[in-house]
C-alpha cells in the first residue's frame, strides 16, 4: 500500500510564514478525444462488430439467372479495460495545514483521469505500424496502416490494399497520398469513394503542414505557392484541414496521417463504459482519508480505409 501524505513530508505546509504555497499545476493538453472517434455508450463487457462485404457485378443474362453472393467482413472486438487510483492524506495533514493546497483532492484524480484517457487516444495514430492492440481483437490482425490489407472474398488485393507509406511531409507527399486514398478498394476489390480532407501531424510538422495546404492556425490563407518562383496556384489551396496532434510527438516526430474525416468518425471508435467514478472514505482505525477513482474505457477501429499513415524514419 502506498504510504499516505503526512504532516512529516509536507512539514512546511504547517507554517505560516511562508510567503507563497501553490499547487504545481500546470493546463492539460487539450482534449482530442471528440475530433477523432465516434463516442459509443456500452453497457457490455466488450461490443462486437462485423461487416458483410458488397455483391459482384450483375452478369450479362444468358438465359437463367444466376445468383450473386456476398463475402463476409472481418470481425473486431473491442472490450473496455478498467484503471483504478487513489490518494491517502493522514488527517493530521489536512487539519494543520495552513494554505489552501491539496483541497481539491478528488480534482487531483479527474486530471489523472484525463490525462490517461488522452494517451490511449493518441495510441492507434501512435502504433499505427503495429499490429499490437490495446482494446480490440481483429480478426485480419494486421495493423491499421500496412502494405497488406487482406479479403475474405478471394478478389485481387495487388492495388487499392496499402495504407502505409514512409514518405517525410511535403507537398509532394501530399499530393501522391491523396491519389493513393482515392484508389482504395473495397472487400471486392471495387474502387470507392474515399474524400481524404484532413491532414493530422504531429506539432512538429504543424508549420510545414500549414504551408503545405496555404492555411494558418489563425485562418489566414494564400492561394499562392510559396514555393514557386511565379507564385502558381497551390493546388492543396483549402483541400485539407490540418489537426496537430500534439501528443504524436511524444512518439515520433516525423510521421504523418492523411485521413477522411467523415469515415474517421465513422470506423475510429471510442467506448466509455464506465465513466469516471469517485469515492472517498476514512479508515476507522487510522483516520486517514482516501479518495479513489474508477473508470473502463476502450477504442479500436473497425475498418483501415479513413486512413493513410506515413512511417517517416
Amino acid at each position: 500500500m502506498a504510504n499516505p501524505l503526512t504532516s512529516s513530508q509536507f512539514v512546511r505546509l504547517l507554517d505560516n510564514r511562508l510567503r507563497e504555497v501553490a499547487e504545481k499545476k500546470f493546463s492539460e493538453l487539450p482534449s482530442q478525444i471528440d475530433t477523432f472517434y465516434r463516442m459509443l455508450p456500452s453497457s457490455s463487457a466488450w461490443e462486437e462488430f462485423f461487416e458483410v462485404g458488397a455483391l459482384p457485378d450483375i452478369p450479362e443474362f444468358s438465359g437463367k439467372l444466376e445468383y450473386l453472393s456476398a463475402s463476409p467482413g472481418y470481425h473486431v472486438k473491442i472490450e473496455a479495460k478498467e484503471f483504478a487510483g487513489g490518494v491517502m492524506f493522514e488527517r493530521k495533514l489536512l487539519d494543520d495545514k495552513k494554505y489552501n493546497v491539496l483541497d481539491d483532492r478528488v480534482g487531483m484524480l479527474a486530471e489523472s483521469a484525463y490525462r490517461v484517457r488522452e494517451k490511449y487516444g493518441v495510441r492507434p495514430f501512435a502504433y499505427a505500424f503495429s499490429s499490437s492492440f490495446d482494446f480490440m481483437t481483429s480478426e485480419e490482425n494486421l495493423s491499421l496502416c500496412n502494405d497488406s490489407h487482406t479479403t475474405k472474398s478471394g478478389t485481387s488485393t495487388s492495388s487499392g490494399f496499402d495504407n502505409a507509406g514512409t514518405s517525410a511531409l511535403s507537398k509532394t507527399a501530399v499530393n501522391a497520398t491523396r491519389i493513393l486514398m482515392r484508389k482504395f478498394r473495397n472487400d471486392i476489390s471495387e474502387r470507392i469513394i474515399i474524400e481524404p480532407d484532413t491532414l493530422i501531424v504531429p506539432d512538429n510538422l504543424a508549420d510545414t503542414a500549414y504551408e503545405i495546404v496555404g492555411n494558418t492556425p489563425t485562418g489566414a490563407s494564400s492561394q499562392l505557392d510559396s514555393s514557386s518562383a511565379n507564385n502558381t496556384v497551390e493546388v492543396n489551396y483549402r483541400r485539407f484541414k490540418v489537426i496537430p496532434y500534439m501528443r504524436l510527438d511524444d512518439y515520433d516526430t516525423n510521421n504523418w496521417f492523411m485521413v477522411d474525416s467523415k469515415l474517421m468518425k465513422r470506423y475510429l471508435v471510442w467506448i466509455d463504459r464506465i465513466k469516471s467514478e469517485f469515492n472517498n472514505t476514512i479508515d476507522f482505525e487510522t483516520f486517514i482519508v482516501k479518495h479513489s477513482a474508477y473508470f473502463r474505457i476502450a477504442n479500436g477501429w473497425l475498418d483501415w480505409r479513413f486512413c493513410f499513415g506515413h512511417n517517416v524514419s
